[in-house]
C-alpha cells in the first residue's frame, strides 16, 4: 500500500493531504471563490497557483496529493510539478476516474462534469491519466460511488481493476450522497479471486455530515486507508461562515475555523488522511494548523450538536452554485 510511506513520517501534517478540485478548473462549488482565485482564471494562472500550493504543501510536510479526471487540468498541473521535481519521491499520488470534465473552462457551463462508471470510461480515462501522471500514480479511485453504482457489481470492471492493482496501482473509491454508508459497506464485500478489491475509501465527513462515520470505522477495521474529503463542507465551516461554536473554539485556540473543522476529523481514530481543499497558500497554512487544536469531550459534544440530517446536508450541497 502506498500509504505505508506515511507511517514513518514524523510531521503531523503528513496525514493532511492536498486536494486539487478547487484549483484544477476555473469553476467549483466552494464558497467565496471570487476572493480566493485571481481574476485571471486562465490555464496558465491556475497552473501557477497549483504549483505554488504544491510547493508550499510539500515544504510543510504534506505528502498526499489528490486529483481527478474531472478536476479540469489538475492531473496535467500535478504531473508537470512532479516532472520538474524528480527528487520528490516520498509523496503519494492519487487520482480518480468516472466523471468527465465537460465545462470547457467555462464557469457558467450548463454541465461541469458527466458521471459514467462503465468499463469503457475506465479504459479511456485510465489511458488519459497515464499520459499525464505516468508511473507516479499510486492510487486510482472510482469517483463518487453510490450504492446503486454499476461499479459495485460489474465483474468485468472488477477484473480490469484487479489487473491494475497487480501492476502496482492501488484501487480505491470515493463516495457521495446521503447513503455513503451503504456504498462503503457494499464496497467492502467486493472481491476478485477471493481478495478484497478496494484498498482505500474516500468519503465526505465533517461537523455537519457524520453519517458515514460508522461505515468508515468498519472500513478502517477491514484494513482500508480512509481518506476524508470536504472536511470544511465546501466552505460552510471556514471563516465567518462557520457556526458560532466553531468560531468560538477557533478564537480560544488563536487559530481559524478551518483548523477546528479539520481537527475534528483528525480526531477520528479511523481517519488516515484528511484533505485540505485550499485555493490559496494562506488558506493552506491555516489548514495545516489543525493538529494544534485540542478538542476535549465537552467541545466535541458541542460540535456534535451541529450535525444535519444527511438528506438536508446533501440538498444544500447540491444547491451550491458553481463560481
Amino acid at each position: 500500500m502506498p500509504f505505508g510511506r506515511l507511517t514513518s513520517a514524523t510531521t503531523p501534517t503528513a496525514h493532511i493531504g492536498l486536494g486539487l478540485a478547487a484549483v484544477g478548473r476555473p469553476g467549483y462549488i466552494n464558497l467565496h471563490r471570487d476572493r480566493d482565485l485571481p481574476d485571471d482564471r486562465s490555464a496558465d494562472a491556475l497552473r501557477e497557483r497549483t504549483h505554488e500550493l504544491l510547493d508550499a504543501a510539500y515544504a510543510q510536510g504534506v505528502r498526499y496529493f489528490d486529483a481527478a479526471r474531472s478536476y479540469g487540468r489538475s492531473e496535467e498541473f500535478l504531473g508537470a510539478w512532479l516532472a520538474a521535481r524528480p527528487e520528490v519521491r516520498d509523496v503519494v499520488i492519487g487520482s480518480k476516474w468516472g466523471y468527465t470534465y465537460t465545462a470547457d473552462w467555462n464557469i457558467d457551463a450548463e454541465a461541469h462534469e458527466v458521471k459514467d462508471h462503465s468499463l469503457a470510461t475506465f479504459e479511456r480515462q485510465r489511458a488519459e491519466t497515464e499520459a499525464l501522471l505516468g508511473d507516479r500514480l499510486d492510487l486510482y479511485q472510482i469517483h463518487s460511488v453510490t450504492a446503486d453504482s454499476p461499479a459495485l457489481t460489474d465483474k468485468e470492471l472488477h477484473a480490469r481493476l484487479a489487473e491494475l492493482a497487480a501492476d502496482g496501482v492501488s484501487v480505491g473509491l470515493s463516495t457521495s450522497g446521503p447513503a455513503q454508508a451503504d456504498a462503503i459497506r457494499a464496497a467492502l464485500t467486493v472481491r476478485v479471486d477471493g481478495e478484497p478489491l478496494f484498498r482505500t475509501v474516500q468519503a465526505t465527513f465533517n461537523a455537519l455530515e457524520t453519517s458515514a462515520g460508522p461505515a468508515l470505522a468498519e472500513a478502517h477495521e477491514a484494513g482500508l486507508t480512509v481518506i476524508v474529503k470536504e472536511a470544511m463542507a465546501n466552505g460552510r465551516l471556514a471563516g465567518t461562515d462557520a457556526p458560532a461554536i466553531v468560531q468560538e473554539i477557533a478564537a480560544e485556540a488563536g487559530l481559524g475555523s478551518d483548523a477546528v473543522a479539520l481537527a475534528l476529523v483528525l480526531h477520528q481514530p479511523w481517519a488516515g488522511v484528511v484533505l485540505s481543499g485550499a485555493a490559496t497558500v494562506t488558506q493552506l497554512a491555516g489548514n495545516l494548523h489543525a493538529p494544534l487544536v485540542g478538542l476535549d469531550e465537552e467541545r466535541r459534544s458541542q460540535l456534535d450538536a451541529l450535525v444535519e440530517e444527511p438528506e438536508a446536508y446533501w440538498r444544500h450541497r447540491a444547491a451550491l452554485p458553481w463560481s
